[in-house]
């Protein structure tokens, strides 16, 4: 079972698991995923995690062996802007889907951190046992998830990892709200329309492109871990700000309108005021996933810009 297998990072996850030769199930309630992102005929349950009894109808149908958790709320500034909102969804509604994974006996339960809050503010790549210090609600309601994967594998024997992610990015990310950067840059861009660069954007990110998150999530739910909660970041180490990810996307969004034949005019990015609940940098360090399961990241930052941009082309123009 996936939870949110209809967005952006779950709908990738559901390919990767279908080419290993499994059959997921998708539990999402489509307020941010779509159809489209799926295989024709993929079982899909529309349903939302905050109400307990119709995820439960799902796992009494279906009684899945795994469950790779990621629906959530997924904005950091809304987070800050409606706590009560985000505890909502990425707590209560991950307790639901943990305490029946309990109930159905699912054999491992792998759920969406986030290492791009989980540490604060931090200047070097960082490894799993950097203290956590997250300074949004977001960020808060992640490693109070975390807590609540490490009780129930101590107290319930339920198998659980914790996969810190850091700035996921590339094709079928949503574009519309406030999460999601490459997103929200590309469909702007190749729109034509302003955009808008938080602060001076000297904010440091560790970008990782989507397959190669989704593939770490496979080796989460299908292979052996050496304790019965692990956590692993998922991430290149990488530094790339704000206003170099901007330029990038500038450069590949105007190649992409001119090879559609189309007249748009790419305007230069315009500085706005910072964002309430950002970090300055953050990188994190990925070696135990390495040292584990052989995950490496396989496609770079410009690469992994080039498929976005290309992907949000073809979505935008067509053909």
């Amino acid at each position: 079972m996936v939870t949110g297998g209809a967005g952006f990072i779950g709908s990738h996850i559901v390919d990767a698991l279908i080419a290993k030769g499994h059959t997921p199930i998708v539990v999402d309630d489509l307020s941010s995923g779509r159809k489209e992102n799926l295989p024709a005929g993929m079982p899909l349950y529309v349903v939302d995690i905050c109400n307990k009894a119709a995820l439960q109808e799902v796992f009494e149908k279906e009684k899945p062996d795994l469950v790779c958790h990621q629906a959530a709320q997924m904005s950091v500034s809304l987070s800050v802007k409606q706590p009560s909102f985000d505890a909502q969804i990425n707590i209560l509604g991950l307790l639901h889907t943990l305490e029946l994974a309990q109930e159905y006996q699912v054999q491992k339960f792998v759920f969406a951190s986030s290492g791009g809050v989980l540490y604060g503010n931090v200047t070097q790549p960082v490894a799993e046992d950097y203290p956590a210090n997250p300074i949004s609600p977001y960020g808060i309601s992640k490693w109070a998830g975390e807590r609540y994967l490490q009780f129930f594998s101590q107290e319930h024997g339920l198998k659980t990892v914790a996969m810190r992610y850091a700035n996921v990015f590339g094709p079928r990310q949503n574009p519309h709200g406030e999460a999601g950067v490459v997103a929200i840059f590309c469909q702007r861009m190749l729109r034509g329309e302003q955009t808008k660069i938080n602060g001076d954007g000297k904010y440091i990110r560790d970008y990782v492109y989507v397959e190669d998150v989704a593939r770490a999530n496979v080796l989460a739910l299908l292979e052996d871990a050496p304790q019965i909660h692990s956590a692993f970041n998922v991430g290149t180490g990488r530094p790339t700000d704000v206003n170099e990810l901007a330029a990038q996307l500038q450069s590949l969004s105007e190649k992409a309108i001119q090879e559609s034949g189309r007249s748009i005019n790419v305007p230069t990015p315009e500085h706005g005021p910072a964002r309430a609940g950002d970090l300055r940098s953050n990188l994190i360090d990925a070696s135990r996933l390495q040292k584990l399961w052989g995950w490496s990241p396989q496609v770079t930052l410009e690469d992994g810009l080039d498929l976005a941009a290309k992907w949000f082309a073809k979505d935008e123009f067509g053909g």
